[in-house]
């Protein structure tokens, strides 16, 4: 049996809060297109970091309207952030260690608007 080691899988980084509704049951509501962009799954688990305040929550995402560049904080994550914050959100996957020095996480970058800019590179990775 191989061990294995956790490793980033995908990410968005720097998606932007739009939207918080503190009435809702949980989660993070993220445009389809974006979460399909990065390979995340609906109701995957996640971690998100704000950039802006320096909070770190573990939540699940959920598919928002393709097209609509949504990111809404739900519930309990509403007290996390606000309207405009910027979040990193990650998913992880455990990955056999003789595979772990050629993964490559998929990772999504946005711009304030929430607008793809760059698929599958790590903005800290070295060329």
């Amino acid at each position: 049996m191989s061990a294995t080691v956790t490793l980033l899988r995908a990410k968005l980084h720097r998606i932007r809060v739009t939207q918080a509704n503190l009435e809702y049951t949980g989660s993070l509501t993220v445009d389809k297109d974006i979460m399909d962009a990065a390979g995340l799954y609906d109701n995957e688990k996640i971690l998100c970091a704000n950039v802006d305040n320096g909070e770190r929550f573990e939540t699940y995402v959920i598919p928002g309207p393709r097209g609509s560049k949504v990111c809404c904080l739900n519930g309990a994550a509403a007290w996390k952030g606000k309207v405009a914050d910027r979040l990193i959100v990650m998913a992880w996957a455990q990955v056999p260690t003789e595979e772990a020095p050629i993964f490559t996480p998929n990772v999504v970058v946005l711009n304030e608007s929430n607008d793809i800019v760059v698929i599958g590179k790590n903005p800290a990775q070295k060329e």
